[in-house]
């Protein structure tokens, strides 16, 4: 009985083998072998590619993190046997089983294992005919969802979007919903569309499982408001980060966030987030990161206005650690708080050296920061300037006594820097790591005490620097100017190092000669004599311009620049430079629409009427214009000295009327120039004499006016050799009468009134 019942159960099962199929035994057969067996073996394989991919992102948490990470064909190579094991065995499961429910799902994960090859062309075609061939609509949704990500990998973004407007009128189950909202979040975090990344993860959060890794969603979207400007809103997603168990590095970033975007008008909220950071810095995981911590924490101060504070814990940051990209962060922001807050140009230029020489290739506004560093060399150089000028200037008005104390000052800080900048015994290693990495800077702060110049020994040091360039390796002392040195003869340098005698002890006798030569240093600067404090002043008057003229134009910041032009003209009003000063400070005001600048366009045309800045203040295309007929006249210009060097002087005078009457121009002075050589060969030599002098008095500046000086010298010359030669001799005789000539111009018809007078 047994054997007559198995033979018939043997042969049904037999039958329901067969490929094509389509029975009940044969569907359970299929299905379930199907499922087992080649589908859950791809499935396996394409795990562990994604573990593979997920491992592979490097993340900066200081920037916006990747929601997913970038299929990278270089990466593809290390995980291609899983790919083409889960198409191999994909692929036989539908061979084997066509009629199974698995069929279509096979054929996803065929896609998936070509997406993540890289091989994108392949993937799509894939996904495409899952969508055309399944029945089940989850089937289809799920391809296209993958078809998506397949167009963002690709590039192909528009494709994408229109993927995501079918899908979002579709009807799509929680996990399809939840999927899609990610890959378009992925699709616009790629397009930099912010705005609609985080609208998607925010609709995608009720939607989220354990499985999402949660913690790293909202982390993310917490850095996405907070790059948009919304502080409360990323403050609230990374309190829901730290509950969402997150891992270490996601916890001890989002901490940090969030006192980045706390409301900081709430003392209290203050109070917590030092107590955080204090937390954070005893923990012992924390330990690596401790640069980061202090550089946060400084951040925090600054944003409260406490300087200080945040100056001490950027110091530390760069004592802390060895993250160059920290580090250079931390120089930054020490340049940038004493270029723009302290005003301390002199440590701003060496934070901004360190910071460009630490900062890596790819930070954000690097050439701003380069071009900073670079103008703030000649920043020292113009404001050490003044301030060097100034204090001798000072200094000269002091009696004997004081000078002697103050200068007695100068020198013992000099030393305690010369001390300060010795090398000095470590005794461990974080000693010499600190001391590396703070030496120069704590140094110059801790002894720069005052803006008096003598106070501050970097400027000191550029003072003794830029005297030993000008005046090289000499003996300072009384009349040291007009000393004369023998080549053979010990120098010594302008910081008073004196070569010691041999016979002297080193601490009796070499300290006072030396202390002696500084001092005589010191003295031989200050200026006493008129000239020497009009050279003082001059220096200052000029660096003040060019100080100017750094804000302006270099660093575009002209509200400083303004500033500086007002306090040139409130300590120079009579400046060589006034009228370009006023031409810019009325372009300045004019742009921040500033009645001022009213003011400085009236003055520039009534007292620099004849100035090209006043031309350009009343007609700004004034250049333009001027250069056109500058071009006409240079053209008459050749023709009236063609003639004047041929003899045909009318000619040649009528002429350069014409070229005159077109208008003023820089080109004008060349014209009178020439116009005045005719006079001297067509008038009276007294005429030509006047002309030369009137030429020199309206163009004090030209470059005409030297040869215009020596025209007149030589006619002088002339007049002098031509009398000698006839013999004539002048003798002084106050008891003889004397003819006196006044020569004026005939239109001001002065003959009449002057003879009235006399």
């Amino acid at each position: 009985m047994f054997r007559l019942t198995f033979i018939p159960l043997v042969l049904l099962v037999v039958a329901g083998c067969a490929p094509n199929q389509s029975s009940f035994t044969s569907d359970i057969y299929h299905n379930v072998t199907a499922h087992y067996n080649g589908y859950f073996y791809a499935a396996e394989n394409i795990k562990s590619v994604e573990l593979v991919i997920l491992k592979s992102l490097d993340d900066d948490h200081n920037q916006l993190l990747r929601l997913f990470p970038k299929i990278d064909t270089t990466l593809a190579n290390s995980y291609e046997r899983e790919t083409e094991e889960a198409i191999k065995m994909a692929s036989i499961s539908i061979q084997r089983h066509p009629n199974s429910k698995w069929v279509h799902k096979n054929y996803i994960l065929v896609g998936l294992a070509r997406l993540y090859a890289g091989d994108f062309q392949n993937a799509i075609q894939t996904f495409k005919f899952v969508n055309t061939k399944s029945n089940v609509p989850e089937i289809r949704h799920q391809a296209l969802i993958h078809l998506m990500r397949t167009f963002t990998e690709q590039g192909e973004f528009s494709k994408a979007e229109e993927t995501a407007d079918f899908l979002t009128k579709e009807k799509l189950n929680k996990l399809n919903a939840k999927n899609l909202l990610l890959e378009k979040a992925y699709l616009y975090q790629t397009q930099s569309d912010f705005n609609k990344m985080v609208q998607n993860l925010t609709l995608a959060d009720s939607l989220l499982t354990s499985t999402d890794r949660k913690s790293r969603i909202y982390f993310i979207v917490g850095q996405v408001y907070q790059k948009l400007g919304f502080g409360a809103e990323a403050f609230d997603y990374y309190k829901k980060c730290l509950s969402a168990n997150p891992e270490y590095e996601i916890d001890f970033y989002a901490r940090l966030n969030m006192a980045q975007v706390a409301r900081i008008d709430d003392q209290q909220n203050a109070r917590n987030i030092r107590k955080q950071f204090t937390q954070m810095l005893k923990d012992e995981k924390n330990m690596e990161f401790k640069d980061k911590i202090y550089f946060e924490i400084g951040e925090f101060e600054l944003k409260l206005g406490n300087l200080a504070p945040a100056v001490d814990n950027y110091k530390a940051c760069l004592r802390a650690g060895t993250n160059k990209r920290i580090k250079g962060n931390g120089y930054l922001r020490l340049g940038q708080i004493y270029y723009d807050s302290m005003r301390k140009y002199d440590l701003a230029k060496a934070y901004y050296d360190s910071a460009v020489t630490e900062l890596p290739s790819d930070t954000e506004g690097l050439d701003f920061i380069k071009k900073r560093q670079s103008i703030l060399v000649d920043f020292v150089v113009y404001t050490g300037t003044i301030k060097l000028q100034d204090s001798l200037l000072a200094l000269a008005l002091l009696d004997t006594a004081v000078l002697h104390q103050r200068l007695d000052s100068a020198a013992k800080a000099a030393e305690k820097l010369a001390l300060a900048k010795k090398p000095k015994k470590r005794t461990n290693s974080d000693n010499a790591s600190a001391t590396s990495q703070s030496g120069t800077f704590y140094g110059n702060e801790t002894t720069t005490t005052s803006d008096w110049y003598f106070g501050n020994l970097s400027a000191v040091s550029i003072g003794q620097t830029e005297f030993q360039r000008i005046w090289g390796n000499i003996r300072l002392e009384d009349n040291w100017r007009r000393s004369i040195k023998s080549s053979s003869a010990p120098t010594e340098v302008a910081t008073g190092n004196i070569t010691p005698n041999p016979q002297q002890t080193p601490n009796q006798e070499a300290a006072p000669e030396k202390k002696q030569s500084l001092f005589s240093q010191l003295y031989a600067q200050l200026p006493v004599t008129p000239e020497q404090k009009s050279a003082a002043h001059a220096q200052i008057e000029a660096s003040y311009f060019k100080l100017g003229d750094l804000y302006y134009f270099r660093l575009q910041e002209k509200k400083n620049a303004t500033e500086t032009y007002k306090i040139l003209l409130n300590r120079y009003p009579e400046s060589k430079f006034r009228p370009e000063v006023l031409y810019k400070l009325f372009l300045a005001a004019k742009e921040e629409a500033s009645p001022e600048s009213e003011i400085y366009k009236s003055e520039l045309i009534e007292k620099y009427p004849a100035s090209t800045f006043a031309k350009l203040a009343i007609n700004p295309n004034y250049l333009l214009e001027a250069t056109a007929t500058a071009e006409k006249q240079k053209t008459l210009y050749k023709n009236a000295y063609r003639d004047f060097s041929s003899g045909q002087l009318v000619t040649a005078s009528r002429t350069i009327n014409d070229a005159l009457q077109l208008g003023e121009t820089p080109f004008v002075p060349q014209l009178e120039i020439l116009k005045i050589l005719i006079t001297g060969k067509t008038e009276d030599i007294s005429r030509y004499q006047y002309e030369l002098n009137e030429f020199m008095q309206r163009y004090p500046d030209d470059s005409l006016r030297n040869y215009a000086g020596s025209l007149l010298e030589a006619s002088k010359n002339f007049i002098l050799k031509s009398e000698r030669a006839k013999g004539i001799r002048f003798v002084r005789n106050n008891e003889l009468p004397h003819q006196v000539v006044i020569a004026h111009k005939k239109e001001d018809k002065l003959s009449t009134p002057l003879t009235t007078k006399l």
